[in-house]
């Protein structure tokens, strides 16, 4: 019984679902503060779930244990639940279940929103340990990770650029939950997205100031799927959160729109 936050319908002008996909530590809340009834506003139908373990969802084991494949099976549930094959749109780590997903399931289109790289979590997970080790190594040792971004400055640090109010980074903040440990394996080195097996046309999008991805990993990521990346000024890694979230949602239409979806 994953929760799901459901808005719209689909339309004439909009017949293809979208299903949102959160990133760690984040659940369905994220994608509901705007986007959900922007696009529901737009005549689509728009679709989030929050994962195992996350946001309201319950799990059957210690989030700290779940791995790639229960995140992706859970994608999958809420995908078959709807009337077509939904566009995925995945941001973080949602966007690193995008890549899997689409491994092996069809879907009209998919989007890539300051996702984990389609190389692996592993230039992130360095750039922790350089900036914070004593936190990322207990972090490490205890299964943890919240700890590195459980107060408003930590969060800000990582996942919201200077332009986002103090207000709002402490809201976000109070809402993030505990993440898979298993995940750090699968997203370094044992599930690796294979962009071979993906034929789904995607389109790519990262902030210029996101302090978890770089720029050259998310062009890397464009490149690896034939396709270029779009790089939004000052904006930092939840790029739904961010005061110009709409020029996302904006961008994300148009592209949805040209291919009729």
């Amino acid at each position: 019984m994953l929760e799901v936050i459901d808005k719209g319908a689909c339309s004439e002008a909009h017949p293809t679902p979208l299903l949102f996909v959160h990133g760690a530590w984040h659940g369905a809340w994220c994608w509901d503060e705007y986007f959900l009834s922007y696009f529901a506003d737009k005549g689509y139908r728009a679709v989030a779930l929050s994962l195992r373990g996350h946001g309201n969802s319950p799990t059957p084991k210690p989030v700290r244990w779940c791995s790639i494949a229960d995140y992706v099976d859970d994608a999958v549930s809420v995908a078959d639940s709807l009337p077509l094959p939904p566009v995925v749109i995945g941001h973080s780590m949602g966007g690193f279940i995008v890549q899997k997903y689409l491994e092996s399931h069809g879907a009209p289109a998919g989007v890539l929103v300051a996702s984990v790289p389609a190389r692996g979590a592993r230039g992130f997970l360095l750039r922790l340990f350089r900036r914070d080790f004593r936190r990322t190594m207990s972090a490490t040792l205890t299964g943890d990770s919240l700890q590195i971004f459980n107060t408003p400055e930590r969060a800000r640090r990582y996942f919201f650029s200077a332009d986002v109010p103090e207000p709002d980074v402490v809201r976000h903040t109070a809402r993030l939950g505990p993440e898979s440990q298993r995940l750090t394996i699968d997203a370094t080195a044992l599930r690796l997205p294979r962009p071979k097996r993906i034929a789904t046309p995607l389109l790519v999008l990262g902030g210029e100031q996101d302090a978890c991805f770089t720029t050259k990993e998310i062009h890397a990521t464009a490149r690896a799927y034939g396709t270029e990346a779009e790089i939004f000024p000052d904006m930092g890694h939840d790029m739904m959160l961010e005061p110009g979230w709409q020029t996302v949602a904006d961008r994300i239409d148009a592209w949805l729109t040209a291919r009729g979806l």
